[in-house]
């Protein structure tokens, strides 16, 4: 912290360079033509949404990085992804916290919700907000471990949290787990989707020619097993997969084959007549 000996200047002065920051940051980001959303706090309620919600519990105080502190629950739009005050709104009650931490007063501890290694503001956003203008690195909270479906692992704006609720339905409809799970990844969320619908119909297709029902856990295990696993291990053999991830691979391969060849077939054959025609 920048002092002058008189610390309510001082504090006046932390909000102004704050305030100043945010207007410049604002202005950047507009002349980049970047999304409105890269400087919005994450909102809580949509990222468990969007991961699933699962349960909580209390942990007490710790101390957490600043910069973990990715968003908060109550939509609040006096500060931007960065705490950075984005009015004079604020102003009276942040340079009041601003002068009794400069003055060395104890200061409550914030409130937040952790959702992996990410944490959610439920009460303490000036305190934050002086803190990170202050050149603070940490704060002591109130912390609640919020449990999810889907690992919170990416999350950085909202444009993320589309890839992940897309997942987490794909998920509800193919349960595949450990492995599989993991292995089956796209990048464009319409993509889960699509490949949804195409398990579902691979599925029923498989019921059809053994006559019998199988619940979605079998079908999504049998899938990867019988079908995404070797036809991967065909398209890696052939230099199919290029800078796709596998999933988006054989989803490519699998249309292609229809519409192609007309076929739900796989052998060496019709991955041949893939790779001449993937031009």
């Amino acid at each position: 912290m920048k002092e002058t000996g008189f610390p309510r200047a001082d504090a006046e002065n932390d909000f102004l360079r704050a305030r100043r920051g945010q207007v410049l940051s604002r202005l950047s980001a507009w002349l980049r033509r970047e999304p409105d959303d890269v400087n919005i706090m994450l909102p809580f309620h949509e990222v468990v949404e969007a991961l699933g919600y699962l349960g909580e519990h209390r942990i007490g105080l710790r101390v957490i990085k600043l910069d973990s502190i990715a968003g908060t629950v109550d939509r609040s739009r006096d500060f931007d992804r960065r705490f950075r005050p984005t009015s004079g709104r604020v102003r009276e009650r942040w340079e009041r916290l601003a002068l009794a931490a400069r003055r060395g007063e104890e200061i409550p501890p914030i409130e937040v919700y952790r959702v992996g290694e990410l944490h959610f503001i439920i009460d303490g956003h000036h305190r934050v907000s002086v803190a990170i203008a202050q050149g603070l690195s940490t704060i002591e909270a109130s912390v609640t471990v919020v449990r999810t479906k889907l690992d919170p692992g990416g999350i950085r704006h909202r444009g993320d949290l589309i890839v992940k609720d897309y997942r987490r339905l794909f998920l509800e409809r193919v349960p595949l787990t450990g492995h599989a799970r993991a292995s089956v990844i796209v990048t464009d969320p319409w993509d889960y989707a699509k490949l949804g619908e195409h398990v579902e119909a691979w599925g029923f297709r498989l019921m059809q020619d053994e006559g019998k029902f199988c619940d979605r856990a079998s079908v999504a295990q049998r899938w990867f097993d019988e079908e995404f696993v070797p036809v991967v291990a065909m398209l890696r053999q052939a230099d199919l997969i290029g800078d796709r991830t596998e999933a988006e691979a054989y989803m490519w391969v699998a249309a292609e084959r229809y519409r192609l060849i007309r076929t739900h077939r796989w052998d060496d054959d019709v991955i041949e007549k893939l790779r001449s025609r993937r031009h």
